[in-house]
């Protein structure tokens, strides 16, 4: 992983928020908060890590009444361990709270509830069974994500949606490790895998996991398939030139000014001249009343002024 681009600039859409945010998982966190909305599910959201908030926007935009959001991030803190500082000044050495805070208010009105530390804190700030979406993305130490998975388990409803980020990244064996884990070994039961994301349930997957292939099977702009192991059904997902969906933009918007007309080839300004008038008919006798030589004068004349 490298770092994502820091800018000091007020966002005037999604996209100029800096972050891994992919329009696969962009389009696939819409559609299970909208489906759990279609569903009547009333519950709170958590997000372990938000970086410059990108994904945090966007989990804000489906925040219904009487929710609660909260985010979880270092900042500018110090980690709780010597491997975490080291992750944390390697990778967010840019993150400050103030640019999250600047980048959300650019798309809401009001901050979620912010806990400045490490992930640890959560449980004992955000009451159990009371989230609905849990989204985990802090850091990919093993012994931190494994914290993270028990503490979003006693924090989720027993239908919601934990989505573990960069759990199969080359560079993050630790949360591969924790996150089949709690596959084999902690009830947790996979929906479907992205690219970059492990989406799961401690409930049943299956009839949420129909919905999504339907879903699924009728878009061209998504690779599908589905395998079987250890007695769970994967729903792997992937992107085929997927646009990210829409989303409103920020108070700071700015309208692109429109490109000015492209200036006419010369091929184009001939042919937009109008076509001489034809001679009238006294033009037309009087021509052929001179002789060849004041015919010829006349021409000459006519070219010099040309």
């Amino acid at each position: 992983m490298t770092n994502a681009q820091a800018t000091d600039k007020h966002p005037g859409e999604l996209a100029d928020v800096p972050g891994w945010f992919p329009p696969l998982d962009q389009m696939l966190f819409t559609w299970f908060l909208e489906q759990q909305k279609k569903q009547g599910m009333q519950g709170d959201l958590l997000e372990l890590g938000v970086y410059m908030g990108k994904s945090a926007i966007l989990l804000g935009h489906h925040l219904q009444d009487g929710e609660k959001f909260t985010v979880c991030d270092l900042f500018e803190g110090d980690a709780p361990d010597g491997a975490n500082q080291a992750e944390s000044q390697k990778s967010y050495a840019s993150l400050t709270r103030q640019a999250f805070e600047r980048n959300y208010l650019s798309f809401h009105d009001t901050l979620p509830t912010v806990i400045a530390g490490p992930s640890s804190l959560v449980a004992g700030q955000v009451a159990p069974d009371s989230c609905r979406f849990v989204h985990i993305d802090a850091s990919h130490l093993y012994e931190h994500v494994h914290g993270d998975i028990g503490a979003a388990h006693d924090i989720l409803l027993p239908d919601g949606i934990v989505v573990l980020d960069d759990f199969r990244s080359e560079h993050t064996p630790g949360v591969s490790v924790a996150a089949w884990e709690a596959v084999l070994n902690r009830g947790l039961r996979p929906i479907c895998l992205s690219t970059q994301k492990l989406y799961a349930t401690w409930g049943d997957p299956e009839p949420i996991q129909e919905e999504l292939l339907a879903m699924l099977r009728q878009r061209s702009d998504c690779g599908l398939s589905v395998q079987q192991a250890a007695g769970h059904t994967l729903v792997r997902a992937r992107s085929r030139g997927m646009k990210p969906p829409s989303f409103p933009p920020s108070r700071h918007y700015v309208e692109p000014a429109p490109a000015p007309a492209p200036a006419p080839t010369p091929a184009e300004s001939r042919a937009a001249r109008p076509a001489r008038p034809a001679p009238s008919r006294a033009r037309r006798l009087a021509k052929d009343l001179l002789p060849p030589v004041v015919t010829r004068a006349v021409r000459r004349a006519r070219a010099k002024r040309a």
